[in-house]
């Protein structure tokens, strides 16, 4: 049988043994593949340019290698012919069967498969060595980005039977480098300190372990360097240049440092300022959101601003594709800047629907009710965001998100889109536990805020411990009227051993009913008016002390109050729950009805505003003021309705309720006055990302209850540490305190924990 080798492209003499030979062209009465392991011959002939009848020639031969080589499915090609019939001989190369990875630490196994596998190498596939090379630098990009430059690779291929190799990525990830040094030069007006203290990127404090703000990362760097350049041009250096930046590490590769060159230039003031484009809203109610005028020194941050200001204007109107711009002519002699502001309001669009998904328990309507954005109305950004958080408030969503698409074929009107990610929203809880105040406890419970999905709140409780054995069932809706009034009953039998909740001696037992109605008048203000009736029945033990036993002999053990509350609230919280901004405000006078067998008054104010101060910290200021006393035939404010201080939610570090007066016992008796006072740094918990439910505090806590009046004097001071984890049993706060100034007598316990609360 005679054969004759095909000569092929000189591209590919470098892979291949083919050798190149003179030939005369024929014509193909029969192809026959040779060397298939994994390849089906069907494949081949899909991919080989020619077929039978053809005439074969040299420069079919140069295509049909080419073709069979870009496949990647063989290392080896080569083209031969037995008479009129195509033989076509080939190497596969070896699959891969399976891959290894080792030492990997700071990169999860799962998600570097997952990468490799989109870069071509994963089990199954053809082996290639070019990947793997591939593959090593991008490891090798993804360890440096995270200051890993003493990283080292090995990888091993090893032979396996059947044309297989396994592969074994060896990874030594070393050390993350540390920032050494970060220099710069060139500028003149402001200190080093200053213009570093902007940067994300720092050399090791003793925040590090968690800020990771010494670890160096190009993407950190670039972040630092904007925000250089907006330092320098908020403050008038409009020719502010960054020059160059170098980084450096050291040949151990552990430390590095950073130096950037800057060129800072002469400060400039504003001149003019100026408004030009088609106006929408009057321009009295424009100027107002100007907030950089002639004199002043020029500041991007304030440019920006006035442009988002004008932008959101017009957004109220419908026009929320409205673009702002910002436009400086600069005048090198004078070294001043003319600002003009460019607004173009677009097309008024309005709204065709409004869309929610994801909500599969709650019912729309209770989603629509939150709607300050109507269909058929102009659209307003100010409506849309402001309706987004409404759903945030009411409790029931993980997750509440936005969009606005345009609808097609139209250029004036837009859909607004919420999507949700509903969350718990109900209880069923059974058991027995332990509380540091109460003892064991057996209970049991049924809570839903949004039952069958209405938005109403049903709960019904049993509760037994060593301080209270309490029945209850309560009943909210939240929306009685269309115009959001709510109304709601509540009904409950209570009997308390005040002793066993570090008080003084005595034990109540207590009968109520009640209704509130709660009435908003504007979107943030709503009064709250609740109509109780109170049966208190007294109980003294042997160690009772005089001051209760004096009240019972003055007043009687038994009575039948009839109680008026009013509340007015001022809530502009962004979320029910971990709450990052925003504030809430209540104010409270409740009174015995003159008909009541005791006559008192209690007044409160609570308050707790947070303020966001970066992305992950907030900070959270909270107090709360209260006085009670008796009108009428009744002297004092009763006992049993004082106010208590100390523990989880009050000054943390004091055992609960234990600051304040004190009985003939030595006891802790409370005060018919409050203060308390607090501030809490809020972050999120270290190596936990993205965690909705759980977050940590640093405090401060003051505060203590008096009998009548307020006495600074007395007040106790504490600081430490909180967690708050919303567990899928309830919510859960632990806190680490420790007083700052108590006295003698004070009854201290450093760890303390609540469950059910909100927060």
């Amino acid at each position: 049988m005679k054969r004759l080798r095909l000569a092929a492209a000189l591209l590919f003499l470098a892979v291949t043994s083919t050798t190149v030979w003179a030939f005369d062209s024929f014509v193909i009465d029969s192809i026959r593949v040779e060397g298939l392991e994994r390849v089906s011959e069907g494949t081949v002939l899909n991919y080989l340019p020619v077929k039978v009848g053809d005439v074969f020639d040299q420069k079919q031969s140069t295509e049909s290698i080419k073709a069979l080589f870009k496949t990647g499915f063989f290392k080896d090609v080569r083209l031969e012919h037995d008479g009129s019939q195509l033989v076509v001989l080939l190497e596969e190369r070896p699959a891969i069967a399976s891959i290894t990875l080792e030492g990997n630490k700071d990169l999860s196994s799962e998600e570097l498969l997952k990468a490799l596998k989109g870069i071509g190498l994963s089990e199954g596939k053809v082996f290639d060595r070019q990947i793997l090379d591939k593959v090593e630098q991008e490891l090798r990009r993804q360890y440096y980005s995270r200051g890993k430059y003493g990283l080292q690779i090995d990888s091993e291929v090893a032979d396996l039977d059947r044309n297989r190799v396994a592969v074994t990525i060896k990874i030594s990830e070393g050390k993350v480098a540390k920032i050494k040094q970060i220099n710069v030069v060139g500028n003149a007006a402001f200190e080093d300190e200053d213009l570093i203290d902007e940067f994300e990127l720092s050399t090791s404090n003793w925040l590090s372990w968690y800020t990771k703000d010494d670890q160096y990362s190009k993407q950190k760097l670039s972040a630092d360097l904007e925000r250089l350049r907006s330092y320098y041009l908020d403050r008038g250096y409009i020719k502010f240049e960054i020059e160059s930046t170098q980084v450096s590490i050291t040949p151990n590769k552990k430390e590095i440092y950073v130096t950037v060159n800057v060129r800072e230039g002469d400060v400039y003031k504003v001149n003019e300022v100026k408004l030009t484009g088609k106006m929408i809203v009057p321009p009295d109610q424009i100027m107002p959101l100007v907030q950089i005028g002639p004199e002043d020194t020029f500041s991007r941050k304030l440019a920006t601003e006035t442009s988002k200001g004008i932008s959101d204007r017009l957004g109220e109107e419908g026009f929320i594709f409205a673009n702002v711009n910002m436009v400086p002519d600069i005048n090198e002699e004078k070294k001043s800047v003319n600002i003009t502001f460019f607004v173009d309001p677009g097309k008024q669009v309005y709204v065709r629907r409004i869309n929610f998904q994801g909500n599969t328990k709650t019912r729309d309507e209770v989603l629509r009710r939150e709607m300050r954005q109507m269909e058929a109305a102009w659209a307003s950004s100010t409506k849309i965001e402001r309706s987004k958080m409404r759903l945030e408030r009411l409790g029931y969503f993980q997750e509440v998100n936005v969009e606005t698409p345009a609808v097609p074929g139209t250029a004036d009107q837009i859909d607004v889109n919420y999507s949700v990610v509903e969350k718990s929203s109900g209880n069923i809880t059974a058991g027995v536990g332990f509380s540091q105040v109460q003892g064991i406890i057996v209970n049991a419970a049924v809570t839903q805020d949004n039952v069958f999905g209405t938005g109403k709140r049903v709960n019904l409780t049993f509760n037994n411990s060593q301080v209270n054995t309490i029945y209850q069932f309560g009943y909210l809706d939240p929306y009685l009227t269309l115009d959001g009034i709510s109304g709601g009953f509540d009904a409950s039998y209570r009997e308390t051993n005040f002793a066993q909740a570090n008080l003084a001696q005595y034990l109540t037992d207590v009968g109520a009913v009640g209704v509130n109605v709660g009435v908003p008048f504007t979107e943030f203000d709503s009064l709250r008016t609740n109509l109780d009736y109170e049966y208190t029945n007294l109980k003294t033990t042997n160690q009772t002390p005089t001051q209760i036993l004096d009240f019972i002999s003055e007043n009687g053990n038994a009575f039948n109050e009839y109680t008026v509350a009013l509340g007015y609230t001022h809530d502009t919280l962004n979320r029910a729950i971990f709450a990052t901004q925003g504030g809430s405000h209540t104010v409270q006078v409740l009174g015995a009805m003159p008909f009541s067998d005791l006559d008192y008054y209690k007044a409160s104010l609570r308050s707790r505003h947070y303020f966001p101060l970066a992305q992950d910290l907030t900070l959270l200021l909270g107090g709360e003021i209260a006085y009670g006393g008796g009108y009428g035939g009744t002297s004092q404010l009763p006992f049993f309705e004082n106010y208590f201080a100390g523990g989880p939610n009050s000054v943390r570090g004091f055992l609960q309720n234990t600051l304040g007066p004190r009985d003939s016992n030595n006891r802790p008796i409370g005060g018919s006055s409050k203060l308390i006072g607090s501030a809490e740094l809020l972050f999120p918990v270290p190596l936990i990302k993205e965690s909705k439910n759980l977050r940590l505090g640093a405090f401060v806590d003051a505060g203590n209850v008096f009998d009548g009046g307020y006495d600074f004097n007395e007040i106790r001071v504490s600081a430490g540490l909180s967690a708050r984890w919303l567990s899928p049993f309830g919510a859960i706060m632990v806190s680490l305190g420790q007083p700052l100034n108590s006295k003698q007598g004070d009854r201290i316990q450093n760890f303390q924990f609540n469950f059910g609360s909100g927060f």
